[in-house]
């Protein structure tokens, strides 16, 4: 499984980045907002920042909601940089988007996904990524995990190539279920990242060794 993170924040890539497990970035209008980038020409300059610091792929979102202006800003954003995944909405512009861009090579990621129907749609029509929002699924009271489960097992009876991309993850427990479940991509806060190191046994392991150490060493 892939690690993504996902944010605008350039010091939290770098810093997932030296951990040496990061494989791309995901963001949004929402998470550039964040970091107080505005402007297009400024989101612009953001996305190559970002692309000159991770080797991998960067998912870049357009905000159009019609065909044509999806088109304008994917083609935009995909001559930035070799590394720019365009990421476009699950409505139906958005799917003749997805078709029109994966017609002519360029890559998708699928966002906003909330059932198996707009998976399999998003699939058909070539999708590079799928990113179902976990994490809002489970604010309405619906597992989450149980929607990564049922795509991974369609995916792999029909054959689809698009890859899941667990999005809208809010802990290290999300991202071991994504693991467990069949997703090939997840994308989460730094924060979940380096909560997976966390466990109270290796803590008391640790401090247990260098108290042998130092007790050995003063000998």
């Amino acid at each position: 499984m892939k690690f993504f993170i996902d944010t605008a924040n350039l010091d939290q890539i770098r810093e997932a980045n030296d951990l040496g497990i990061l494989d791309g970035v995901t963001t949004n209008p929402s998470l550039m907002a964040k970091e107080g980038i505005v402007g297009h020409d400024a989101v612009m300059q953001h996305y190559k920042a970002i692309c000159e610091i991770v080797d991998g792929d960067v998912s870049a979102e357009v905000i159009s909601t019609d065909f044509e202006g999806m088109i304008a800003e994917g083609e935009q954003l995909a001559a930035l940089h070799e590394n720019i995944v365009v990421k476009v909405p699950i409505i139906k512009d958005g799917i003749k988007a997805i078709s029109y861009f994966t017609n002519r090579g360029i890559r998708t990621n699928c966002t906003l996904v909330f059932s198996a129907g707009q998976a399999i749609l998003a699939a058909k029509a070539g999708a590079t990524y799928l990113s179902p929002f976990i994490g809002r699924l489970d604010d309405i009271n619906f597992d989450g995990m149980e929607l990564i489960k049922q795509i991974a097992e369609i995916y792999a009876v029909q054959g689809y190539e698009t890859q899941i991309l667990a999005a809208s993850v809010r802990n290290p427990l999300h991202i071991v279920k994504s693991a467990q479940f069949g997703a090939d991509v997840v994308t989460c806060p730094l924060s979940a990242i380096l909560g997976l190191l966390k466990h109270p046994l290796t803590d008391s392991g640790l401090a247990t060794f260098l108290e042998d150490h130092a007790k050995a060493a003063a000998k």
